[in-house]
């Protein structure tokens, strides 16, 4: 049902500190937590004694204590102290998963085979780490699949309709953008240029545009994750083809995890940069996405329930779906790929 031998999002950093924190991946009940030593663990959310899940428990000497008869388990999965006796046995443990902590993010490495090694590092958000740009995040829960999430990413035409309070715009330019679509086996770009249009409201509190704006949306799809880096120069000022090219800009991170069939974390963040003029404006930056974001999850779960509705009725593709259209291939094919080995 889900893409495996990858790198999921679990947590932030910061969600880590004194107390476990019970979170399903995959239909995986895990616990994370952090130990006195600062070692991030996942382990399976029960105690092999009587079932208790651990996240009941506490942070305590080098691992997670039960709550119910004080089991000690290592971040490895083994007990390691049995309250009242002195000897373990050696089938007492629970499964542990592999994570790693970077520029704040917390991953997880979820495999198909057991004891499996993660291919590659995790995935680097430099935004995170970058001195140009300030960030925050959040995390949302849906009763949706995740890959609807995935499809409201990779197309930006939706902002016109549903973000007019925020980073919308006018409609038939955002329809009308002309777009590049590129992929390959394991990833999807898309890129989307609106000249000389108004700035919308979250840029131009932003940012101090002289008038029209020539504005970018560069979305990277990956399996578990997406970065979409948007902002606008002032119109016929740079090209938008420019790496290095000035202006707003909002980096955003988008972790979408899988926690059912139906249902799914979304962990994101915006990383902005600030105007001479307008020296910290990250906080608005920050305020109005998750109100944009909030919006994107009332659409979603409401076109899921529809979708629950209605059944296997067909949807029509339109010319903005392309670039969720390949996502979904390659989602497919990782799927179809791992039910024949």
């Amino acid at each position: 049902m889900f893409p495996m031998n990858q790198w999921y999002v679990a947590a932030y950093a910061w969600e880590l500190q004194d107390k476990p924190v019970a979170r399903t991946i995959l239909n995986r009940p895990l616990v994370l937590f952090r130990t006195v030593a600062g070692e991030v663990a996942a382990l399976d959310d029960r105690c092999c004694h009587r079932a208790l899940p651990l996240s009941c428990g506490i942070i305590d000497k080098g691992g997670i204590r039960c709550g119910y008869h004080g089991l000690l388990y290592a971040p490895n999965g083994q007990c390691v102290e049995i309250p009242g006796q002195a000897r373990i046995p050696s089938k007492c443990r629970v499964e542990a998963y592999k994570v790693a902590e970077r520029n704040q993010i917390v991953w997880i490495w979820l495999s198909d085979q057991p004891d499996s090694e993660p291919t590659s590092l995790p995935p680097e958000i430099a935004a995170h780490d970058d001195p140009r740009y300030k960030y925050k995040g959040g995390l949302f829960h849906y009763n949706a699949p995740y890959q609807l999430i995935h499809d409201n990413l990779l197309d930006l035409s939706h902002l016109g309709y549903v973000h007019l309070k925020t980073i919308g715009g006018n409609p038939q330019i955002h329809m009308e953008a002309p777009t590049r679509v590129e992929s390959d086996d394991d990833y999807v770009r898309v890129v989307r240029w609106m000249k000389a249009s108004q700035p919308p409201a979250t840029y131009s509190q932003a940012w101090p545009f002289k008038g029209l704006i020539d504005r970018w949306q560069e979305i990277d799809f990956h399996v578990s994750h997406l970065n979409i880096w948007t902002g606008a120069v002032d119109a016929d000022t740079e090209p938008l083809d420019n790496p290095n090219r000035g202006g707003f800009h909002m980096r955003g991170f988008h972790g979408i995890t899988p926690e059912t069939e139906t249902t799914s974390h979304y962990f994101w963040t915006i990383a902005s940069n600030s105007h001479p003029d307008r020296p910290d404006m990250s906080e608005l930056v920050y305020s109005q996405t998750e109100a944009t974001f909030a919006e994107d999850k009332v659409v979603i779960e409401a076109q899921y329930q529809n979708m629950c509705r209605f059944g296997d009725l067909p949807m029509i593709d339109i010319h903005v779906d392309a670039g969720a259209n390949r996502a979904r291939r390659i989602i497919d094919r990782l799927n179809k790929a791992a039910l024949q080995s």
